[in-house]
């Protein structure tokens, strides 16, 4: 009984982080939670369905809370309300449009690049200053410049 409790209280624990951490006065950075999250017109499950992200970690701009609700505009710049245990508060970032982007292996124009990051990868942010952040892309990791990312403030610290 005592093991089916705590099993209980973590999934609880669980279910709850995500919500928790959307208690954050807008505008804020948040990023999808699940492999779909859908937006609607309105902040309601009545309202119609506008269109369903099929992509985990993809960032969002949080720009209004209502209730359970958030209003969300991603990178194209689309909103819409998602419920707000549909996203997380994992810092992630997609590189821009256009040519690949360089990551390199220290926070800097003149470092070695590691490898080039294509247009609209998605990566997870461990930190951002002075206008590069460390970022992981699947395994790989290293520096790029935040004018390159959608998902971080030019001169946004994240720690």
């Amino acid at each position: 009984m005592a093991v089916r409790s705590a099993i209980a209280a973590l999934v609880l624990v669980a279910l709850a982080a995500p919500a928790a951490a959307q208690d954050k006065k807008p505008p804020y950075w948040a990023s999808i939670a699940s492999g779909q999250a859908m937006t609607r017109t309105g902040p309601g499950k009545n309202y119609p369905g506008v269109w369903l992200y099929q992509r985990r970690d993809l960032p969002l701009r949080v720009l209004k809370r209502y209730e359970h609700w958030r209003l969300i505009e991603d990178m194209d710049g689309a909103k819409g309300w998602m419920l707000v245990t549909l996203l997380s508060d994992r810092r992630t970032a997609v590189v821009r449009a256009g040519k690949p982007r360089a990551v390199r292996i220290e926070p800097n124009d003149n470092a070695k690049p590691r490898y080039l990051a294509e247009a609209r990868a998605v990566g997870q942010i461990d930190h951002c200053k002075s206008g590069w952040c460390h970022v992981a892309f699947a395994k790989r990791e290293g520096y790029i410049r935040t004018a390159d990312l959608w998902g971080v403030s030019d001169t946004e610290i994240v720690e």
